[in-house]
Order: structure tokens, then C-alpha cells, then sequence
């Protein structure tokens, strides 16, 4: 209701890394080459767009979902820096706020995946944070970029996030007897102690997200159903059936934050959608 008319550009993600490499030599893969630069091609859109109008624009929102939700993270300040100051400019991370977390064989296995990444992509100069004794994945999770970020940030997260729980909690490789097939891919199926993993999961995310939520200007809309990205599906959205907290819908809390109709911190319930439950904000203690 309040981005109804607004201009909307969707930037295709192709570069692996949330636009974040600038690799200057070719990497060849069985006799194809490939050239990571997602950096230009961030740079290489907003020049365009730029020219198109966004140098103009009065209000301007960065947003994006999962590995779209990283790139907010990483580029939020470089897009406030491109607008003219006297703009409002706000961005917003939807399901990218992936955790560096063990998973269910101890492993930290998405650690592993972001190492890949950020020496293929030689990222570790994109990351001017990361310390020297920091192992350069750890430079890419948002709990790192989010600690030098400056632009007014929403986070919005399922405390539940499911491609969270298949890929980071609980991949396949390291559930070699497939304990966990059937509730990765339905909740309704999991045991207690797997339930106990889960709510694990959820502090984690919880306590990750303590740190951010006194910073000035930011809001969060952590709610706990199974789900990844909401904000680009009307039912999750803005509908009849979105989830709520404090009977606001995510667009809703989105528009009370953007145009500073009042502070949103919030957090759902503990137990994954469950309707009974009470809601709590984030500003009071997380015992629901």
C-alpha cells in the first residue's frame, strides 16, 4: 500500500558472490571461462539507472531476498552514497541473514561454502572489516557487514528460515543416515529433539540479531514461520492471510518503518506458526 506507485527495477543475480567480486583474470572450468565481477555489474547498473532518473529521486529503497538480501547487506551504504544527500534513503535485507552456525554434525559447513567463495573471488579486499586472524568466509555473513553498515537497515527474517535449516543447519552431507529428511522438508515431522535443534537455531539467529537492534533508524520484523524470503509474495506480503505481529503485516510494519510512523523492533512467537502464541517486541526480553 505505500510502494504502490513507486518506480521497481529487479537486478538479475548472476555472479555467485552478491555482487561482490572483481577478479581481473579469467577462471576456466573444463575449457569454459568464467569472469567474476558481480562488482561492476552493481556499479554498471546503478550508472544506468542513475542516468535514468535515480539521480533525482526523493525516496529511493534498496531491498533484496536471500542471496539478494546479502547483496543489501554489502551494498546498502555504496547505494545511500550514489543518491543525493538530502534524499530519503533506507534499505531493506529480506532472508539474507544467514548465520555462521554448526550444523547437526559439528561442522561449520556454510563457513566452509563462503571460504570457497570469497578465494575464488578473491573477496577478502572487498571486506576491508575482516581482521587479519578471521578466516576470509567469516568477512562475508551479515552479522560482520552489518557492524560497519550506516544507511537505516530492516532485517527481515523467518526465525525458522527453511533454506537455512536445509542448507546450513542440517545439508545433506552431513546427514549421511538422512535423519533429518523428512523434517527438513516438513516441520510437522520433526521430533522433539529435533524441535530442540530448531529452537537452537532460532536463539542463535536471536542472539545474532541482539546486536543491531539498538541501532538507530533500523527496524526488524523476525516472525517464526518455515518459510525464506517474504516480501516478494503478496500472501506474505500484504494479504488476509500474511503473518502478522502485533496485528501489522509485514508491509505494513515495512511502510510504519520507512516513513518513521513509529519504531518497528518486533519478534513472533517461539514455536514455528503457531497462532496461539503471543507476540513480544524486541526491546523487551526474548522470554515470550
Amino acid at each position: 500500500p505505500d510502494f504502490y506507485n513507486w518506480n521497481k527495477v529487479k537486478v538479475r543475480y548472476c555472479d555467485g558472490a552478491s555482487f561482490s567480486g572483481n577478479v581481473e583474470e579469467e577462471f576456466q572450468e573444463d575449457g569454459t571461462p568464467f569472469f567474476f565481477r558481480g562488482q561492476r555489474i552493481w556499479e554498471a547498473v546503478m550508472s544506468e539507472l542513475l542516468s535514468k532518473g535515480l539521480s533525482r529521486a526523493k525516496e529511493a529503497f534498496l531491498t533484496g531476498c536471500s542471496a539478494g538480501g546479502l547483496s543489501t547487506y554489502i551494498h546498502c551504504d555504496d547505494f545511500r552514497a550514489l543518491v543525493p544527500k538530502a534524499s530519503t534513503v533506507k534499505c531493506l535485507a529480506d532472508g539474507g541473514f544467514f548465520l555462521d552456525v554448526e550444523d547437526i554434525s559439528g561442522r561449520r559447513y556454510m563457513r566452509g561454502f563462503y571460504n570457497d567463495v570469497a578465494r575464488l573471488q578473491d573477496l577478502r579486499k572487498k571486506f576491508t572489516h575482516c581482521s587479519s586472524d578471521m578466516e576470509p568466509g567469516q568477512c562475508i555473513f551479515p552479522r560482520e557487514v552489518a557492524k560497519g553498515i550506516h544507511t537505516p537497515m530492516f532485517i527481515l527474517n523467518p526465525a525458522y528460515d527453511v533454506w537455512q535449516v536445509e542448507h546450513v543447519l542440517s545439508p545433506e552431507g552431513s546427514d549421511p543416515e538422512h535423519l533429518w529428511q523428512n523434517c527438513r522438508l516438513d516441520i510437522t515431522k520433526c521430533d522433539s529433539k529435533q524441535l530442540e535443534t530448531l529452537q537452537g537455531f532460532r536463539k542463535e539467529l536471536l542472539d545474532a540479531l541482539s546486536e543491531f537492534k539498538k541501532k538507530k533508524d533500523w527496524g526488524m520484523f523476525i516472525n517464526s514461520c518455515y518459510i525464506h524470503c517474504q516480501s516478494m509474495n503478496s500472501l506474505t506480503w500484504h494479504s488476509p492471510s500474511a503473518p502478522r505481529i502485533n496485528n501489522k503485516t509485514i508491509a505494513e510494519s515495512v511502510g510504519d518503518w520507512f516513513f518513521n510512523r513509529r519504531e518497528v523492533k518486533e519478534i513472533d512467537c517461539e514455536y514455528p506458526c503457531n497462532p496461539t502464541c503471543h507476540n513480544a517486541v524486541l526491546d523487551q526480553p526474548y522470554n515470550e
